[in-house]
């Protein structure tokens, strides 16, 4: 693997695309909730992700309860909590920004495996977040109620666990692994969205949706799936982790600009406050190892 810093330009293009695929998917998001109640979108999205393109990538050799772990956490954890705020309870650029905490609990629930003890920085980093969370909460002007910033910070901590599941399964083909695990996501979504949303308003939905729906739907799994984590998993491959991943910043950017720019949703000056936090907590504890290193290969240089 490489260990230049910098990413060429033509491999940050790729970096930048993937960000403002998954940013601008929040808009997209809410605009197939405007049909479909969430959990059967949910249900769509990730039989689609592994229809048809399970016929065109090998099943990676990992155990099914790896996959199927996976499959569930990201599917009813992660993204069927997201839809279920999304739908009434959370803006979609601050369900962009907020669900990015999911790197404290990444980092946590790493530190647990392997027994390393939190440093100040990351004390100091997840200050910073929680204060912006605190300014969403604080606010009450249906930007966000309690119970939608509690199932995105869940979605947050489902999809952190999935990380750590995908990191037991090792080096794979992350395209493969996400398509293949997509249809374990299926059956308890449909579940759940048969026994809380009823059959009947699954079929009225499927009968009001427009084409723009249905386009939203597929781009859940064409778009946001197949190109994002294809992209993302191929530029991992060839580039150092701490050059690749802080790009991850730029999601809560296109997402709040999306939604403000597409939805109308206003950016009012606490909602900036709480981005400034938030963001802020996440590049000091994604950047300050990057800077901490360098600072002390300069000094043993001298």
């Amino acid at each position: 693997m490489p260990h230049n810093s910098a990413l060429p330009r033509l491999h940050l293009l790729l970096a930048l695309a993937v960000m403002a695929v998954w940013g601008t998917n929040f808009v997209v998001i809410k605009l197939a909730l405007a049909h479909l109640p969430p959990l059967w979108l949910a249900t769509l999205r990730f039989a689609c992700a592994f229809l048809p393109a399970a016929f065109f990538l090998k099943r990676p050799s990992v155990p099914l309860g790896n996959l199927a772990a996976y499959g569930v956490l990201i599917g009813a954890g992660q993204f069927g909590l997201l839809f279920l705020a999304m739908k009434s309870d959370i803006t979609p650029g601050l369900a962009s920004l907020v669900v990015q905490i999911q790197v404290f609990f990444t980092i946590a629930l790493s530190m647990r495996l392997t027994g390393e003890r939190v440093r100040g920085f990351q004390w100091a980093a997840l200050a910073l977040a929680t204060s912006g969370l605190a300014v969403i909460l604080t606010h009450s002007d249906g930007s966000a109620t309690p119970l939608g910033l509690g199932l995105v910070v869940t979605a947050a901590f489902c999809w952190s666990s999935g990380n750590m599941v995908s990191r037991a399964a090792g080096k794979v083909d992350m395209l493969a692994y996400v398509v293949w695990a997509s249809i374990f996501a299926v059956p308890p979504l449909l579940l759940l969205a048969l026994l809380f949303e009823g059959a009947p308003a699954l079929i009225a939905g499927a009968q009001e949706a427009t084409v723009t729906t249905w386009a939203a739907v597929v781009w859940q799994a064409v778009g946001n799936t197949m190109f994002g984590y294809g992209v993302w998993g191929w530029l991992l491959a060839r580039h150092p982790a701490a050059t690749v991943a802080p790009m991850a910043l730029l999601v809560p950017v296109f997402g709040m600009g999306a939604s403000a720019l597409f939805l109308g949703e206003p950016l009012q000056s606490w909602k900036l406050l709480a981005a400034a936090l938030i963001m802020g907590g996440l590049a000091l504890s994604l950047l300050w190892p990057r800077f901490a290193a360098k600072r002390s290969t300069a000094h043993s240089g001298q």
